[in-house]
């Protein structure tokens, strides 16, 4: 398996040099959301990257740590809202990719429940739902996380 720490692939996506199914649906104050990067079993898995390469939410810039909590609760209802997710899930493990990023994994009635919480992380090629699929809750996501936002973000 290829590392993805080099060259780093968070890195990479907000940088726009690669393209995670949808690309990045939104960024500003230093953070960047985009889908998960590779097979996904639960449509509209997001994840709130730094622009800058750091390692933990510890090292965040200024505006940067001081958006994430209101970009990801506008991602969060998003996710609840357009796609009908019944609960959502945050998640900053960073144990296999080390700069900053946030997950916010949507748990559908419909989510088997090996697959709920950090068991998502858990799936196997065989969840992983088609490419169209992911790519049709992005651009539903997109729409609903480009309006209006919060004050400082």
């Amino acid at each position: 398996m290829a590392d993805p720490n080099h060259p780093c692939i968070a890195c990479r996506i907000v940088r726009e040099d690669h393209r995670p199914p949808g690309g990045v649906l939104w960024r500003g104050s230093g953070l960047a959301v985009h889908a998960l990067d590779g097979p996904t079993p639960l449509p509209g898995w997001l994840v709130v990257t730094s622009e800058v390469h750091v390692r933990g939410w510890y090292d965040l810039p200024p505006e940067a740590a001081a958006a994430l909590g209101g970009v990801a609760a506008r991602a969060l209802r998003a996710q609840r809202e357009v796609l009908g997710a019944e609960h959502l899930f945050a998640f900053a493990i960073g144990a296999r990719l080390h700069p900053f990023h946030r997950h916010l994994v949507p748990r559908y009635a419909d989510t088997p429940a090996r697959l709920r919480g950090r068991g998502a992380f858990e799936s196997r090629p065989e969840d992983a739902l088609p490419a169209w699929r992911v790519v049709a809750a992005l651009e539903t996501l997109r729409r609903a996380v480009g309006r209006a936002q919060p004050a400082g973000t």
